[in-house]
């Protein structure tokens, strides 16, 4: 008896069935302890390797999990209510520093590329049975994957890099396996993590990228894949250097069977170097690097390209073609016509995002507030009393981040998007942060 719920059935699939409608309905918790498996056998008068079937299906489906004699337990169910949700509207007079989103100012005009795909389209129309990637967009990508010292590999599309680390994830991984995720992290991909039915476990990072440390003991505690942010890391902009990455490789090096994806945040933003995890000759048996064109070209233009070793490409590709089946040619014949017209100067915007983040962290600094921003667009700010301090800026005129948004165990913080400010608002801000993190030190007493 579970809280006066009765588990039924006579086989592995009836007893999995009344487990599920239990956890449906409600009257199975999260968090709930299920019978030990000889105990449920007795009860139901079935043979102990019954119930052990049962459990192993309901794990695979995501449904339990099992954590050795401590017993199998109802998973957490997936957040209802994404972590974009969690934020703060910004009154009217309010600046809003909060979004995460690319300078409007530094996205190139993309009507020559619309117009030049849009030609190509009347030309050569794309039709069922099409090759699902264009032989420019492959090429390219190979291009400027190999330039990088990204190892080689095929590639593959998808609609954007969550898009691409839910295939990649999908191709390898079974509800119930856990991920090493860095934290603080992208919200996007804690919320996409449990809504696979896997679980996280979260790794620490510094401005250097994961702890060596932390990522070693994730995977001692059973992480079956592992997500790293390269460069631009969001929300602190971390960005990994070659020191870092010659740990993290023979940290991943005792672990060979587990997945590495790599999600190189910054590119096109950026002029750090990027220093890739994966390598010809290892450190992992299966790993994929995945760029997304959404910072350099606009988030609208939902286009990520992926390259990995061949058994995870041709998984993603597999199934990709039992779903969507392909990314628009239209799509990929104008990010082909961008790169070749080279619509935007990669380091021109990366200089720019570059002197506003300068900008804000040395005011933030010459105020003694702790502040994060390797690279990219962000600035992490660490703080008290994370409510208070967003409730503060936000009566001063400036709505940011939450650092709920992107937290699972790392202490409390702010994120501040630098692409909305110009250089000379860095001191503004820096005074109502300092202030907001600090109020009581405002206050004079005679």
């Amino acid at each position: 008896m579970l809280g006066g719920y009765r588990i039924e059935g006579r086989r592995a699939a009836e007893i999995a069935a009344s487990v599920e409608r239990g956890v449906g309905a409600g009257e199975l918790k999260p968090g709930e302890l299920l019978p030990p498996m000889r105990g449920l056998a007795a009860e139901l008068g079935v043979n102990p390797n019954t119930v052990a079937a049962a459990y192993r299906a309901l794990r695979e489906r995501g449904v339990i999990e099992t954590a050795g004699r401590r017993g199998s337990r109802v998973r957490p169910r997936p957040a209802t209510t994404a972590r974009e949700a969690i934020g703060v509207e910004a009154p009217e007079g309010a600046r809003d520093i909060s979004t995460g989103n690319p300078d409007p100012a530094l996205l190139p005009p993309l009507n020559a590329a619309l117009a030049a795909a849009a030609r190509r389209h009347e030309r050569h129309p794309t039709l069922y049975g099409a090759p699902g990637l264009t032989g420019d967009l492959v090429r390219l990508a190979r291009e400027a994957f190999d330039a990088d010292a990204v190892p080689p590999g095929p590639v593959a599309a998808a609609s954007g890099s969550l898009d691409a680390i839910e295939r990649v994830l999908a191709a390898h991984l079974k509800p119930g396996d856990a991920v090493a995720v860095e934290d603080p992290g992208w919200g996007s991909l804690l919320d996409l993590v449990p809504a696979l039915g896997l679980r996280t476990l979260p790794v620490a990072l510094d401005d250097d990228g994961p702890l060596p440390e932390a990522v070693e003991r994730a995977l001692r505690q059973g992480a079956r894949a592992l997500v790293v942010t390269d460069r631009a890391q969001n929300p602190t902009g971390a960005a990994i250097r070659a020191p870092r990455a010659r740990e993290l490789r023979r940290v991943l090096a005792a672990h060979p069977r587990v997945l590495l994806i790599e999600d190189d945040h910054g590119h096109g933003i950026v002029d750090l170097p990027l220093h890739p995890l994966a390598g010809r000759d290892g450190p992992t048996e299966h790993w994929a690097l995945v760029r997304s064109t959404a910072k350099a070209y606009g988030p609208d233009l939902r286009l990520a390209v992926l390259t990995g070793d061949a058994v995870t490409v041709d998984r993603v590709r597999g199934r990709q073609r039992l779903g969507p089946g392909w990314v628009s040619h239209l799509l990929q014949h104008t990010v082909t016509a961008l790169w070749e017209s080279r619509a935007i100067d990669p380091a021109e915007v990366a200089r720019s995002y570059g002197r506003r983040r300068a900008a804000l962290l040395d005011a933030l600094a010459a105020r003694g507030v702790e502040a994060h921003g390797r690279s990219g667009m962000n600035v992490w700010v660490p703080v008290p009393d994370e409510t208070g301090a967003v409730a503060r800026l936000l009566r001063a005129g400036w709505a940011v981040a939450p650092g709920a948004r992107f937290r699972i165990a790392s202490p409390p913080g702010v994120r501040l998007t630098v692409s909305a400010l110009s250089e000379d608002e860095a001191g503004p801000v820096a005074d109502a942060v300092a202030a907001a993190i600090r109020p009581g030190e405002a206050r004079r007493y005679g």
